[in-house]
């Protein structure tokens, strides 16, 4: 017991170690965020298109008997030597009306998760500075958990809409807290400026890797598989920040909070605020319509979408 106590004093008191818990909240956050990109659209079509296709059961004509003499290779309906043509290259989608409606609520869906986030991140802002960053941390964690479980049991659009806005809700509270805990345990600034580049690492190394792996996971395994994977992985992230966090103590900020009303009019914060805004802008545009359109005119099999997401 000892030495356990002596391990879990040295990391609550190891600013890496904090470290390390943030880097790994973003990025099962991010991947999370794009594993999903080059399923969803495959995923509607298959179950709400093709099962719709699937359920009328359309009468064939009869067989027209060929009068003796005539050419087999001539079809019977147009008098051609033509055979009929055969089926679609596989991976190409079928039915323009579907899928324009698809390309509109794929998008939404995709959207719920920043909405939800942007309407958040204040309020997870005033609460930090209230009751600190330890608790909204691991608050963050349990609802990236449940939104995780909830991807991978989904069968409907409406369900994957939920669970995306509820991954936003748990993002609000794992960067804002996380970023915070850094910005409180690196007090040096160029020390704070290295943490958060080095924590920022782990955003884009999941929004690196989640697609492919999604795509992957999906073709050879199936749906919930890299969900599973990313719910056992939270697990982990939870357990650690149970041994170097400590989720159950308030830790009020000593500082006032500083009014939401004079952040807003700081030209600083406007700026960066405007270059995060149009940096992930082209991003979100690609999500909802790449897949769609390379499924229409590349028609690559489903592993490969996840490769022209990122």
């Amino acid at each position: 017991m000892c030495p356990a106590r002596s391990w879990l004093a040295t990391g609550r008191a190891s600013p890496r170690l904090v470290l390390a818990v943030v880097f790994v909240a973003l990025l099962l956050d991010n991947v999370l965020l794009t594993v999903v990109v080059p399923i969803v659209p495959t995923f509607l079509y298959t179950t709400e298109y093709e099962g719709a296709e699937s359920s009328v059961s359309p009468t064939l004509p009869e067989a027209t008997p060929a009068s003796p003499g005539a050419d087999p290779t001539t079809s019977a309906g147009n008098g051609t030597g033509s055979s009929p043509p055969g089926p679609p290259p596989r991976g190409c989608l079928q039915g323009g009306e579907f899928l324009a409606q698809e390309n509109t609520r794929v998008g939404l869906l995709f959207a719920s998760k920043a909405l939800v986030q942007l309407l958040v991140n204040p309020w997870v802002g005033v609460l930090t500075n209230r009751i600190g960053y330890h608790i909204p941390m691991f608050l963050g964690f349990t609802i990236m958990f449940l939104s995780t479980v909830m991807f991978a049991f989904s069968g409907t659009y409406t369900l994957l809409f939920i669970a995306r806005a509820l991954q936003g809700l748990g993002s609000s509270f794992s960067s804002v807290a996380g970023l915070g805990l850094l910005a409180s345990v690196y007090p040096d600034d160029s020390e704070r400026g290295r943490a958060m580049g080095i924590a920022l690492g782990g955003l884009a190394l999941g929004v690196l890797i989640g697609a492919p792996f999604g795509s992957v996971m999906y073709e050879f395994v199936g749906k919930a598989s890299p969900f599973l994977v990313l719910a056992f992985l939270a697990l982990l992230d939870g357990a650690l920040q149970l041994c170097i966090l400590q989720p159950s103590r308030v830790s009020p900020e000593s500082t006032k909070a500083t009014p939401v009303s004079t952040l807003l009019r700081d030209p600083y914060i406007l700026v960066a605020a405007g270059a995060l805004c149009f940096s992930n802008m082209g991003v979100a545009m690609l999500e909802p319509t790449l897949p769609i359109w390379m499924l229409q005119t590349m028609c690559p099999p489903q592993w490969q979408l996840g490769l022209g997401v990122p």
